[in-house]
């Protein structure tokens, strides 16, 4: 199976990003990707504003487009993550949409974590315009495949991909819209260790470049393997990169190291939470041991 991940550069006006996203799925199909995943917010991308005036319903145009799309050229596309309007509700859903090569929902997963984190003095609260998902989805490919589906900052929790590869999940679908900061620091080592973790194949697409609100994606989109070797990396513009799955070494590499099946569930306890420390509970940096030069 080849799968590709797409990289976009979504603003606010949300018929010239589904325009964008059409040209380079088609090109992605053109190089022979039956798996197909757009990024995060690739249907509008800028301020709590402009998120709220092109949220959509599940039958609004975007993926109406996915899914005309995906039948026409017969793949699985996983369409990023919109902004899903959900009728009697204020806040707004991080939807991620699996379409058939039939044109059919297989899946929706809402994003179960929420980006509310300070970078390089930048403040996200995405809490303040979405509400959290409460579901893990593993949909099924066209051939039966089991995808995982996680979203952007879901990557930073392990548990997440742990049970989507105890669901049977072969391939990790990621949307994302990494900062240019975390990207630089934190996205291959996070995409890479998930896969390696778990044995799955994760195709992460990642919105490039900046967009409406101050907001700024660092691209590199990647499609990793079970081993955690990067089969295809994007650069800094937006594109597309194919890779082939081969599930056969996949088979090979979970037969000579199972660690799925050398978990020790019986003994994982989780530990009853402390409470956070405060910024004045928290020890200073420069601290030393009482009679001690260290």
């Amino acid at each position: 199976m080849k799968a590709a991940a797409v990289q976009l550069n979504s603003g606010a006006d949300v018929e010239a990003n589904i325009a964008a996203a059409d040209r380079h799925v088609r090109a992605a199909a053109a190089d022979g990707a039956t798996l197909i995943v757009l990024p995060e917010k690739w249907t509008v991308m800028g301020s709590p504003a402009d998120l709220r005036a092109g949220a959509q319903t599940l039958e609004g145009s975007a993926i109406a487009w996915a899914r005309a799309t995906a039948r026409e050229l017969g793949i699985d596309l996983v369409a990023g993550s919109i902004a899903e309007r959900v009728e009697g509700r204020e806040k707004l859903s991080n939807a991620s949409v699996h379409v058939g090569p039939d044109g059919e929902i297989r899946a929706v997963y809402r994003k179960l974590h929420m980006f509310d984190v300070e970078i390089e003095g930048k403040q996200y609260r995405e809490s303040d315009t979405d509400e959290p998902g409460e579901e893990i989805v593993v949909s099924e490919l066209g051939d039966g495949t089991k995808v995982g589906m996680a979203i952007c900052y879901d990557l930073r929790f392990p548990e997440l991909f742990r049970v989507l590869a105890l669901r049977r999940a072969r391939v990790v679908a990621l949307p994302a819209a990494f900062t240019l900061p975390t990207t630089r620091d934190h996205w291959e080592v996070l995409v890479r260790a998930r896969a390696i973790e778990n044995q799955v194949f994760v195709v992460a697409a990642n919105q490039v470049g900046k967009h409406p609100g101050g907001h700024h994606s660092g691209g590199r989109s990647l499609i990793v393997d079970s081993w955690g070797t990067v089969l295809a990396r994007a650069g800094d513009a937006p594109g597309h990169v194919v890779a082939e799955l081969d599930f056969g070494h996949q088979d090979d590499i979970r037969k000579r190291v199972p660690l799925l099946e050398h978990r020790r569930p019986n003994v994982y306890v989780w530990p009853p939470a402390p409470p956070i420390p405060t910024p004045d509970e928290r020890p200073a940096a420069h601290a030393r041991p009482e009679g001690t030069d260290a």
